[in-house]
């Protein structure tokens, strides 16, 4: 199972995930009632399985998250790089000149974790 706790901004949501002995961190869109492309998803537990995206190729993708499809952990340093999705990365700095954090090394993050995992359930949680 991959857990995932979160932690709540004005501008963001900044997560750690685990996944046994493997750690990192998530990015997602600030906390806006769950709306569409604007928002980080609901706290619950979800199914997900792997899929290759023709936006963000090799991904996780969730399931049956309320109101919302096609959300995945996918690569990408900012959130401009998400509409809802859940982006991975081995640390939190600033590298762009917005005052949002954002995270480093997602694609070699990402490869990591679909190597980790295919199916099974992300629980994501509050602090």
């Amino acid at each position: 199972m991959i857990f995932i706790r979160r932690w709540y901004s004005l501008d963001c949501v900044i997560g750690r995930l685990y996944l046994g002995g493997f750690q990192c961190f998530t990015l997602e869109l600030p906390q806006l009632d769950n709306r569409r492309m604007f928002s980080c998803i609901p706290e619950g537990t979800y199914e997900y399985f792997p899929k290759i995206s023709a936006t963000n190729g090799n991904v996780l993708e969730l399931k049956n998250v309320p109101g919302r499809t096609f959300i995945q952990l996918h690569a990408g340093n900012y959130t401009s790089n998400t509409q809802g999705c859940i982006l991975v990365g081995d640390g939190v700095k600033w590298l762009n000149k917005d005052r949002i954090p954002d995270i480093t090394n997602s694609k070699a993050t990402l490869k990591k974790i679909l190597k980790l995992t295919e199916h099974g359930q992300i629980k994501i949680t509050g602090k």
